[in-house]
């Protein structure tokens, strides 16, 4: 198909609003990097992300689900082909004891809807600034809670166009893993059970994390968050800061002073830049510890 066929299949399934072409992707990430995006899609309905999955799968179209950018990185040449972004997938309601979240609700908002219904087991999302549909798809956690103390199902698109829905027990959610990204499935909305807790109690634990996480955590500056998984038996940031690679980097990119498992977008870095850096984390730290640091974070897109 020719790029006019393109556009005018996807304006066909999601309105001419919500196609955009040549979009600037470093606006739709949080560490304010990318080139531009082919076609950029923001569907309205299920319906409408399971018809471009199905147009991009009877085509072959390149495909990337860009979620809110928080863990992503886009290299400087963009991303060919189709983008989708949840900007509309957005509801966010409680029912009873339960929360629903639709993919594109960052899962943070959804802890403080917990909290304002009085509903205990979120608290530790409040500073995570993923969405619903990334959170889903790691198993974000963080202060020793996980998503997979608290989900009941998932409503996902399948990777060939079809509406499913997935109980807790086949998500097979583990370390930064579920059966959601083995599958290569897109979620479309997350249902959390939770227990009726007192607000108080609830409101503090949530204040204490976010203290936490204020103070340690270089907020000032845009970053993908923590760069690489936890190596079995160690920390990442204190490997990188035992390495003395706090303050260094290439370009406007660095290692952060202030927690050494982020690396900074300080002054208008490059993807390539920011890349670099990551390269250069992980060269050192295998030389001078012997562990290789798998990255959190995902790289896509091509090079300029």
């Amino acid at each position: 198909m020719i790029t006019k066929d393109i556009y005018q299949e996807l304006v066909n399934i999601c309105g001419e609003q919500n196609v955009l072409l040549a979009e600037p992707l470093k606006n739709h990430t949080l560490v304010k990097l990318g080139g531009e995006a082919d076609f950029f899609v923001m569907p309205e309905t299920y319906e409408a992300v399971a018809a471009v999955i199905r147009f991009k799968e009877k085509f072959q179209l390149p495909f990337t689900l860009l979620g809110n950018g928080s863990n992503i990185i886009v290299r400087d040449g963009g991303i060919r082909g189709i983008v989708m972004h949840f900007e509309h997938l957005a509801g966010l309601r409680a029912e009873e004891n339960k929360i629903i979240a639709q993919a594109g609700v960052n899962i943070k908002d959804a802890s403080q809807l917990a909290l304002d219904q009085g509903l205990a087991g979120l608290e530790f999302a409040c500073g995570i600034p993923g969405s619903i549909g990334g959170a889903m798809i790691m198993n974000a956690g963080a202060y020793g809670g996980e998503v997979k103390d608290v989900i009941d199902y998932v409503k996902v698109v399948t990777k060939t166009g079809e509406l499913r829905q997935i109980e807790k027990v086949e998500l097979e959610l583990g370390y930064r893993t579920s059966i959601i990204s083995m599958n290569k499935d897109i979620v479309l909305e997350a249902i959390f059970a939770l227990k009726v807790g007192d607000k108080n109690t609830i409101k503090e634990a949530m204040d204490n994390f976010t203290f936490q996480r204020e103070s340690k955590q270089p907020l000032e500056y845009p970053s993908v968050g923590s760069v690489f998984k936890r190596p079995p038996g160690y920390f990442a940031g204190k490997l990188i800061q035992d390495s003395g690679l706090q303050g260094k980097g290439v370009g406007g990119a660095e290692v952060s002073e202030k927690h050494a498992g982020f690396i900074v977008n300080k002054n208008n870095a490059t993807a390539a830049e920011y890349i670099a850096t990551i390269e250069m984390v992980q060269k050192k730290v295998k030389e001078t510890f012997g562990v290789e640091l798998e990255l959190e974070a995902k790289i896509v897109g091509e090079d300029l």
